[in-house]
């Protein structure tokens, strides 16, 4: 006798992202869920994110680990408000996780929440976190080969990040088949090539965002 673990896990980790999703819908915050690799850049992304949104958007950051503070104390440092939630082996963040970590977060005062998710390309993609959006970062060291190693994290993204674009010359990164295999897993996300340590193409992808802030 076979018996799933999984999903009772993923009924209950649901059914406290709806009470979230709600949450944050009434109080009009809108939630990014961030996946990528360790090394991909994304505590640099997001700190050019609320750089380039700050002076029109409260924002505040949900920094998934599985050890240390090193991301939010970067954070912190911007006069951001940062969570920080340590998960001590765990491969992912949980609803549950969320929910304490919004209980120090004044949802009152916020427009946007970034969620940075523990890095892994595989494990995150079946937790719901009650967000609005979950955007995928690679950078261009990891290689265009990626959307057909781990097809599932392209497939739930609503949009794609492309870092580290300034190092093109010095990898081996084929950016047309890449978004070749990126349309043909999930057509209606767009790919944003960026760099967030030069703010090359950084405009295209915050406009985005902002976008969908003003609407929530």
């Amino acid at each position: 006798m076979k018996i799933d673990m999984k999903q009772p896990i993923l009924d209950k980790n649901d059914a406290i992202a709806r009470e979230l999703r709600e949450r944050f819908a009434a109080h009009h915050v809108y939630v990014v869920d961030l996946l990528a690799s360790p090394g991909s850049g994304k505590t640099s992304t997001i700190l050019a994110t609320i750089d380039a949104l700050r002076d029109e958007f409260n924002i505040a950051v949900i920094e998934g680990d599985i050890a240390s503070s090193v991301d939010a104390e970067k954070i912190k440092a911007q006069g951001i408000a940062a969570v920080q939630i340590n998960t001590g082996g765990a491969c992912h963040l949980e609803s549950a996780m969320i929910k304490r970590a919004i209980d120090v977060l004044d949802l009152e005062r916020l427009d946007l929440i970034i969620v940075e998710n523990v890095g892994n390309l595989v494990c995150p993609t079946d937790f719901d976190l009650g967000e609005n959006a979950k955007v995928m970062i690679l950078s261009v060291p990891e290689g265009d080969d990626k959307p057909l190693k781990y097809p599932g994290v392209f497939q739930v993204s609503e949009a794609v990040i492309l870092n580290k674009v300034d190092t093109m010359p010095v990898f081996n990164f084929n950016k047309e088949a890449f978004g070749e295999s990126v349309n043909q897993l999930n057509p209606q996300a767009p790919i944003f090539p960026l760099s967030a340590t030069t703010g090359e193409g950084l405009e295209a992808w915050t406009s985005w965002l902002a976008e969908r802030i003003r609407k929530a």
